[in-house]
């Protein structure tokens, strides 16, 4: 090819190559807002295992001879949920996710509420049955999920529940199916057992209710739009603040000492009620919730708890009624009044499917778990694991 020839192509392919690159420059755009988005969720992702790991596993172990087990239960709880709820929503079952971030997210989210379910009979089963716990628990879990905010069965229209950071499904769907597993598994022999603590198991319960303090608001934020994520990370901080100071002013009114067990976990139940509002409640509204939640759950732990084990001849080892239950079905019912528009039939009707399905499941459950035999020794590692002194 010669020159003048070459002459009358190059104005032609010069063309073809800015148009090519102006479509390159265009797709690449459009995909820059998806991968940050990614992004972020992979590090709120992250953080969310911390608090599943690190957060709820140190925080199970203020039972003095029962930490190897918990932190091991905590492990297995974790890696049976995970997957069991990524390949329930692969099916389509109940609904696909958005994207492969927001399955793990779900995942994340079941996987918290089941751990809140195991606190509930912590100490009572063996390894195995945890496992069987979970694979039980998870499909259930989605049951109520599905029906509560994705329009299941036509109870609920989709979208009609505000529950953001799940006050109602993670959380009070989590504690009350735990209650039913115990209401069916409590023994006699279980319920008159002191369950003991010592400095050292405080100490690093305490510790994992900080890991969770810290990421808290990356749960909460973990599905929200980027232009809610500033305002719902606030408004999760005021209401863990509003929630732990509280929680010691109460503490100390009612057992005229301060009790670490309210500090490690009362503390802790502004990020519970705040869930189902914490993209749209004010930051005033906020703490209020947090400062109420903090109340309630200490007054729980400090009033109700006792009675509850006497009424309902159960043991609630990681009181997660009150944490999780009340705390969560307040924050639920804190949307009617604070969310413009809401609707208050339809919000109101999701924390009754939740409570009933929560509850009844969880007996189901209970009856289920004794097949692989009961626990020896209650609050013990030395049954199940090696070189553990008496």
């Amino acid at each position: 090819m010669n020159a003048r020839t070459l002459s009358k192509f190059l104005p032609i392919t010069l063309l073809l190559m800015l148009f090519s690159s102006l479509i390159f420059a265009q797709g690449l755009a459009e995909n820059i807002p998806s991968a940050i988005i990614d992004d972020q969720r992979y590090n709120r992702a992250i953080h969310i295992m911390v608090m599943l790991l690190v957060g709820f596993g140190f925080l199970m172990v203020f039972v003095r001879k029962y930490g190897r087990s918990a932190l091991t239960a905590t492990f297995l709880l974790v890696s049976t949920a995970l997957p069991m709820y990524l390949l329930l929503k692969s099916t389509g079952i109940t609904g696909f996710a958005e994207d492969e971030m927001t399955a793990l997210i779900l995942a994340e989210f079941a996987a918290a509420s089941l751990l809140i379910t195991a606190g509930a009979v912590l100490g009572r089963l063996k390894m195995p049955q945890y496992i069987l716990l979970g694979l039980i628990f998870v499909p259930f879990y989605m049951l109520n999920e599905w029906i509560v905010l994705g329009g299941g069965f036509g109870l609920i229209d989709a979208g009609t529940v505000v529950d953001t950071g799940g006050s109602i499904v993670i959380h009070a769907f989590g504690a009350i199916f735990g209650l039913g597993v115990a209401l069916t598994m409590t023994t006699k022999q279980e319920f008159e057992k002191t369950i003991e603590a010592d400095a050292t198991s405080d100490r690093y319960s305490m510790l994992g209710s900080m890991m969770l303090w810290i990421f808290w608001p990356s749960f909460c934020a973990a599905l929200v739009t980027p232009a809610q994520m500033p305002h719902t990370v606030v408004n999760v901080i005021l209401a863990l603040c509003g929630s732990t100071l509280t929680t010691y002013i109460f503490s100390v009114s009612l057992r005229k000492k301060i009790n670490i067990a309210d500090i490690a976990n009362a503390a802790l139940a502004g990020g519970v009620a705040i869930g189902s509002t914490c993209a749209t409640a004010s930051h005033s509204m906020a703490a209020i919730i947090g400062i109420m939640a903090g109340g309630l759950s200490t007054f729980g732990f400090a009033v109700i708890q006792s009675k509850q084990q006497k009424w309902m001849k159960l043991i609630d080892t990681c009181g997660v009624t009150n944490l999780h239950g009340l705390p969560g079905l307040m924050g639920g019912v804190a949307a009617v009044f604070i969310v413009k528009g809401i609707d208050m039939q339809g919000q109101m009707l999701g924390i009754l499917i939740t409570i009933v399905l929560a509850f009844i499941t969880g007996l189901i459950t209970g009856k289920i778990l004794p097949i692989l035999g009961r626990k020896t020794e209650a609050y013990e590692d030395s049954d199940e694991f090696m070189d553990v002194e008496d």
